[in-house]
């Protein structure tokens, strides 16, 4: 429901989230909880979330910094490994709180060092998800050093990706955060099984925006943002309607000092703004008639969950968040540093 100044949507879920542990938990997760009924918790931490035991624990620790006031549901993924056990995909689909295995190629982002090294090696697992009707969550970049760092999801998509839809047609998967033309096009193309997410960053700007003014660390992440055509291809993608593709932020908190490094740690915090951007993307488009399919509809029905209970409401006015945030005993400077942003959460 909208009109000129506000914009009500169903209470939204954010299907690709990465909320750290310890102290930097504590600092990030509010800021979900406070938009979102239900996340989708990335199981990248040191070590990974690799059991269904080790995620419970995870999730516990989740649900008592959110407290015991909070209605937020935390929804836990596992991570994919050469030496995952075909017998915690069994679990896994008996279990009431891990919904999905997340296969990182081993070496493509933040944390992905225990990832799959070869697509063979998983599957038996793959296999054993087919069954037991499992989601896989696919990080969709190769890995080799030589290839383009702004072709490694173009090539995935067209190589990894197809054979594991070949091999496994029964198998859901959602493509995370994509940011190609190609993975647009592809998962458009596929059968109602495989669907995507998308990020406010890759709907909102394009690789030049990474060096406008000077390098710009914390629009830095990865998969990396692309030439214009693609962040064009993902808002149609986004706007168009179709239940494939929904809403996941790939927030992903990283210190400033890590950041702002020779060698800066890819990941872009949005949590504290993170519906306030798709409302600029989309409104950007005139499709905010859109969004609550997209951040509240589709995501739940894909995951097989319902719909959540209660509303958020969005108005039209002016806001500038703060340049940054407390972080443990460091601070995180969000993907918003020194904007405005036209829609505020109320």
């Amino acid at each position: 429901m909208q009109d000129n100044t506000t914009l009500t949507l169903g209470r939204p879920d954010d299907f690709h989230l990465h909320l750290r542990d310890g102290a930097a938990l504590s600092a990030v997760v509010a800021f979900t909880a406070r938009q979102f009924g239900r996340a989708l918790v990335m199981p990248n931490l040191k070590p990974p979330v690799t059991t269904v035991a080790i995620a419970a624990g995870y999730r516990e620790r989740i649900l008592r910094a959110v407290g015991e006031n909070a209605s937020f549901d935390p929804l836990m993924t596992l991570y994919l490994t050469d030496n995952t056990a075909t017998d915690e995909v069994a679990r896994v689909a008996d279990s009431d709180f891990v919904h999905a295995f997340k296969y990182y190629p081993a070496g493509a982002t933040t944390n992905s060092d225990s990832g799959v090294s070869a697509l063979k090696n998983v599957y038996p697992v793959l296999d054993a998800m087919q069954r037991h009707g499992v989601i896989l969550c696919v990080h969709g970049e190769v890995t080799d050093p030589t290839t383009d760092v702004f072709d490694r999801e173009a090539i995935f998509v067209e190589g990894a990706l197809q054979q594991i839809v070949r091999d496994f047609p029964a198998l859901k998967i959602v493509v995370e955060h994509i940011t190609t033309r190609e993975a647009a096009e592809f998962v458009a193309a596929m059968s109602p099984n495989i669907a995507a997410t998308i990020t406010p960053q890759h709907l909102l700007y394009n690789r030049t925006s990474i060096f406008t003014g000077g390098i710009r660390p914390h629009l830095y992440c990865l998969p990396i943002l692309k030439r214009e055509t693609h962040r064009l291809a993902l808002i149609d993608a986004a706007t168009s309607g179709s239940p494939k593709f929904f809403l996941g932020t790939d927030s992903a908190p990283h210190a400033k000092n890590a950041k702002e490094a020779c060698c800066g740690a890819a990941g872009c915090f949005t949590s504290h703004a993170a519906l306030e951007l798709y409302a600029e993307a989309f409104n950007a488009d005139d499709s905010l008639d859109k969004l609550d399919d997209f951040a509240s509809r589709f995501g739940a029905a894909f995951y097989g969950l319902p719909r959540n209970v209660g509303t958020v409401t969005l108005r039209r006015e002016s806001w500038t968040p703060p340049d940054d945030f407390a972080f443990g005993n460091e601070t995180i400077v969000p993907l918003t540093v020194g904007r405005t942003l036209p829609w505020k959460l109320l």
